[in-house]
């Protein structure tokens, strides 16, 4: 019987079906209000898995509305009791849960000094959408098991639905439409070569590199593999690998490396990145489109073509997320209940 994770990742593609049918509609109109503010920047309080989603954020909304975003610092607002003075600023909490008491505070002292906030959570009734002037609800269904995989690319859909619909630009509301099928290719074609990752079963480090839209992406494929594997893998760019932590690697498989390298203006950079490390013999695995890439790859795991850089980060993190399912098991330990995690954290 296949595990809940199992079941979950492969939820997905409905998931974030459902949500771009439902939400469309609410995220247009959240977006029109939004316009009429006087908005020069966003600030984004999150924590684990959705604070990879406020990074993937960051260059969603850089790069496409022109508007720089920061993560907020929630321990100024609960442990210091100093919370910074914002203007000016569109305030967003991401939460799975909700209920993460520094990510509330955030939005209610955001909203008491009389900025917009929103809330983005699969608990529409929690104490964070409670205390946002507008909410997203992620629309997810009940996450069972411990590791987040549904909430967090349902998040990514949200923050690119909200960018698109800021920006009234039909033809990328038209290719964010798409990606539940280019989701649902991908679980297929990495099942293709998934039972390789079998030979990493002993290992006790790693990283995963990734850059541009999807650095998110790294941070969240490491976390997944460490929470569910218990195998130390740290997250990076391709440029921050090179400036000294390259110094750790290890011929073979003891230290394998897992790039994310779709389509795009950083896939070059990768590809001359993937270049180096085997170089001095180390075991790529490569998420990619590119086929050359992927020819150079121990484990090559591939995604559809075709997909815009921007919502690329919906889709690599698909074969990360089986990775490490795939890992987890090898080693035969729970994928449904890592040691020592439980579902919801509440941090102050």
């Amino acid at each position: 019987m296949a595990s809940i994770l199992y079941q979950e990742i492969h939820q997905q593609p409905e998931v974030v079906r459902q949500f771009l049918a439902n939400q469309s509609g609410l995220v247009a109109q959240i977006a029109a209000q939004i316009a009429e503010r006087k908005i020069t920047h966003v600030i984004i309080a999150a924590r684990g898995t959705s604070d990879n989603a406020a990074r993937y954020a960051q260059y969603l909304f850089g790069a496409n509305n022109h508007i720089p975003v920061a993560l907020a610092t929630p321990s100024l607002y609960t442990l210091y009791e100093t919370p910074p003075i914002v203007k000016d600023a569109l305030v967003i909490g991401v939460s799975q849960s909700g209920r993460s008491p520094d990510i509330v505070s955030v939005i209610e002292t955001s909203r008491q000094q009389g900025q917009p906030t929103l809330a983005i959570t699969n608990k529409p009734d929690s104490p964070l959408a409670q205390a946002a002037e507008w909410v997203i609800d992620l629309q997810a269904g009940e996450e069972k098991a411990v590791a987040a995989t549904k909430t967090y690319t349902t998040s990514l859909a949200a923050l690119a639905l909200l960018s698109s619909a800021l920006l009234g630009d039909r033809a990328r509301l038209n290719d964010l439409n798409k990606v539940p099928l280019w989701m649902q290719n991908t679980l297929s074609m990495t099942a293709e070569n998934l039972a390789r990752i079998e030979r990493y079963t002993y290992i006790t480090r790693s990283a995963v590199i990734g850059r541009g839209y999807n650095y998110s992406t790294a941070f969240e494929a490491a976390l997944k593999i460490k929470e569910l594997t218990r195998i130390v893998t740290e997250p990076y760019s391709s440029a921050d690998f090179l400036h000294g932590p390259i110094s750790v690697l290890e011929a073979g498989f003891r230290f394998p490396l897992l790039v994310i390298a779709p389509s795009g203006k950083t896939q070059a950079d990768l590809g001359s990145f993937i270049e180096t490390v085997r170089a001095r013999g180390a075991s790529p695995v490569v998420i990619s489109d590119h086929t050359e890439l992927l020819s150079h790859a121990d484990v090559p795991l591939r995604i559809p073509e075709g997909i815009p850089e921007w919502l690329s980060p919906l889709v690599a993190i698909i074969p990360g997320q089986l990775m490490a399912l795939q890992l987890t098991m090898s080693k035969g330990l729970n994928p449904d209940q890592p040691v020592g995690l439980t579902k919801v954290t509440e941090t102050r």
